[in-house]
């Protein structure tokens, strides 16, 4: 129950964010990758499938049509991906992923993130061991028996697949997310999907006492207000809400 639970709150998180941080981090995911394998998302099934998830958390046609306009007119800035990882709040686990023009700027930001959480910013892999770099696809709409035979009948390999509640959850080599997700949708029924992305998976989670918990959510509020910050990674049990 709790990870379906989570799936649907950080799902229910996603859309209801500030729109402008929402909108910026689709148009930065859009316009990169527009800009690496191309404008038509036809030939390009990442930029095919990035615009699929900005429609589904509600991006307007508008932003996803202006950056990738921004690569066919050479006028759009340049980003770097940039990650962070480092110890949180009652040693929790962290990973920040930042997409920037800027890696001065966003580092200072986030260091700031870490100090005023009582948090330690650390080395490139002092925390990604612990995490499972990998395609991760949740969603509804197929019980877990008719999802694993679904992925038999593609000839597509998947690492594990489980179930909570009616909420099924397959994990992959990163390099397979859309033969994972075309697989599913060839069965031909509706399905919502909640995740649908490369992930850092924790491999072992964590319960944070109220105060570090506190301090927790701070941190994660703070890297929300970065422009420049695309995904937070953590390992923390996020309690449910009544």
């Amino acid at each position: 129950m709790g990870r379906a639970h989570e799936v649907r709150k950080a799902a229910m998180e996603k859309t209801a964010a500030v729109k402008s941080k929402l909108y910026a981090k689709f148009g930065k995911e859009i316009y990169m990758a527009a800009k690496i394998g191309g404008p038509d998302p036809d030939s390009n099934l990442n930029l095919k499938r990035i615009i699929e998830r900005a429609k589904q958390n509600q991006v307007p046609g508008d932003v996803i049509k202006r950056n990738i306009e921004k690569t066919k007119s050479g006028v759009g800035e340049d980003y770097t991906p940039v990650r962070y990882e480092g110890f949180g709040p009652g040693g929790c686990t962290l990973i920040v992923e930042c997409l920037t023009d800027n890696v001065n700027r966003t580092f200072g930001e986030v260091r700031s993130c870490f100090t005023k959480t009582g948090s330690s910013l650390g080395v490139l892999n002092s925390v990604t061991y612990l995490y499972k770099y990998c395609s991760y696809v949740s969603f509804s709409g197929l019980t877990e028996d008719e999802a694993l035979e679904a992925l038999m009948e593609n000839e597509c390999e998947v690492e594990n697949i489980e179930s909570d509640e009616d909420i099924v959850m397959v994990t992959g080599a990163p390099g397979d997310l859309d033969h994972i997700i075309e697989s599913l949708k060839s069965v031909g029924k509706e399905l919502e999907f909640y995740s649908d992305s490369v992930i850092w998976l924790p491999s072992s989670t964590i319960d944070l006492d109220e105060d570090n918990l506190k301090k927790f959510n701070h941190f994660l509020a703070m890297t929300d207000e970065i422009d420049d910050v695309q995904e937070v990674y953590h390992n923390v049990n996020l309690p449910e809400e009544e």
